[in-house]
């Protein structure tokens, strides 16, 4: 049986590689049929906001990744609540579905996968 896997995204959608990493071993896994979860904490959270404009950066939008992620099997996925609130942001403010947690659930949360990456 395949052991569990949660990933947490802690970078702004356009502060390095990481959260584009993040993207990749999700749908990877998710193609794959692994158990996985993916967590957005810190900025993190920022790669949940609407109307993102990576042009202005020179990047690739991350948007359609985000959004593939349920097509892919990736359909467990949640923000800590605290990060959203320090950041002005509310759950339905964000460009996909995710399961708000406070500090407690977050905990049992990550308690819950067999394996735990961080990005």
């Amino acid at each position: 049986m395949s052991k569990s896997l949660l990933i947490i995204s802690r970078q702004a959608p356009w502060s390095g590689p990481s959260a584009r990493e993040a993207l990749d071993i999700a749908l990877a896994g998710g193609a794959f049929d692994l158990p996985l979860g993916m967590l957005f904490l810190d900025d993190g959270v920022f790669q949940l906001t609407a109307a993102q404009q990576p042009d202005a950066l020179q990047q690739k939008n991350l948007t359609a990744n985000l959004q593939a992620l349920p097509m892919f099997g990736v359909e467990a996925l949640f923000a800590c609540g605290h990060s959203l609130a320090l950041r002005g942001l509310s759950g339905e403010a964000l460009s996909l579905p995710v399961e708000v947690l406070d500090e407690t659930a977050l905990k049992a949360l990550i308690a819950r996968f067999d394996q735990v990456v961080t990005l």
